[in-house]
């Protein structure tokens, strides 16, 4: 199949299933007589794997790991889980970044009227060390 078919099949982009491709993270596909590149379903479930991944927040880095661990038939899934459990963590802790972010914030709205003056808390909270 062309790169357009996988490009549907996949939701992702042609440029970004050629981005994946000259990065080695995906199997280079083959080339047909005039130079096209062949994909398979191989590619697609590849693909597919990177898509959802990054969804879940694995970097590019960690999605060709897993990429890597997936055509491993020798793999321990217990390998995956700690990718995935490690994974969670940081999620918990960007989590615990956006709350603690969000709640100075509320804070500054809270005192500042909003009016015509030129005296703004925000600015001035966000000024401080």
């Amino acid at each position: 199949m062309n790169i357009s078919n996988v490009a549907t099949k996949t939701g992702l982009t042609t440029k970004t299933i050629r981005f994946y491709e000259g990065k080695g993270i995906i199997t280079v596909p083959e080339r047909s007589s005039n130079g096209y590149r062949l994909y398979g379903e191989k590619h697609v479930a590849e693909l597919n794997l990177i898509r959802r991944s990054r969804l879940v927040g694995f970097s590019l880095e960690e999605c060709g790991e897993l990429l890597a661990l997936s055509r491993d038939p020798r793999r321990k899934s217990a390998d995956v889980k700690l990718k995935a459990q490690e994974k969670l963590i940081e999620i918990d802790h960007k989590i615990d970044e956006l709350l603690k972010m969000k709640k100075t914030l509320e804070t500054l709205t809270k005192q500042c009227p909003g009016n015509e003056g030129a005296a703004c808390p925000i600015i001035e909270g966000l000024s401080q060390d």
